[in-house]
């Protein structure tokens, strides 16, 4: 049954998405102004300005989100002193599945929670992972669906080339 209802919100997840434009942030936009409920309690995506912002969707369920929380984590402990914050915006239906993938994949980073999907009708997630680059002054750099190992090097030289224009 725990696997039934699992299904059932990862199928309904997808089909929400899909009913999500193509792309609703475009690289050079400003990004739009999500909320970010988490640990740090009520947060705005504009409260991040003069960072450089890694935001990242994922869901318990999702298996390449698994192999990029070790990639965000080391990109967060290696950058985060010279202006990178990493977001994982979770999508899960209920938090207990988010909570289980943390307990067996932790986070070093920033995590925001959105069991409604509000915030990726906003951004245009078609796919999980899915990740927006957004610069210090607030625009999309970048927008990335899925996670590969072999995209690693690629993904940090991103984060490298938006963290040269934090002052």
């Amino acid at each position: 049954m725990k696997l039934l209802n699992s299904l059932t919100g990862a199928a309904a997840l997808v089909l929400a998405l899909a009913a999500v434009p193509a792309c609703a942030v475009d690289v050079g936009q400003a990004a739009p102004d999500i909320d970010l409920p988490g640990a740090a309690g009520a947060q705005k995506l504009s409260d991040l300005k003069g960072k450089v912002v890694y935001l990242d969707f994922w869901a318990s369920w999702c298996g390449p989100c698994r192999q990029s929380f070790p990639w965000m984590n080391d990109m967060q402990k290696k950058y985060g002193a010279k202006g990178l914050q990493i977001v994982g915006m979770n999508l899960d239906a209920k938090r207990s599945d988010a909570d289980k993938f943390l307990a067996e994949t932790p986070a070093q980073f920033a995590l925001a929670f959105d069991g409604k999907g509000e915030s990726p009708k906003k951004v245009g997630v078609k796919g999980m992972p899915t990740s927006v680059l957004i610069g210090a002054d607030g625009k999309v750099l970048a927008v990335h669906q899925g996670f590969k190992e072999e995209e690693r090097g690629e993904l940090e030289a991103k984060l490298v080339a938006a963290l040269g224009s934090v002052k």
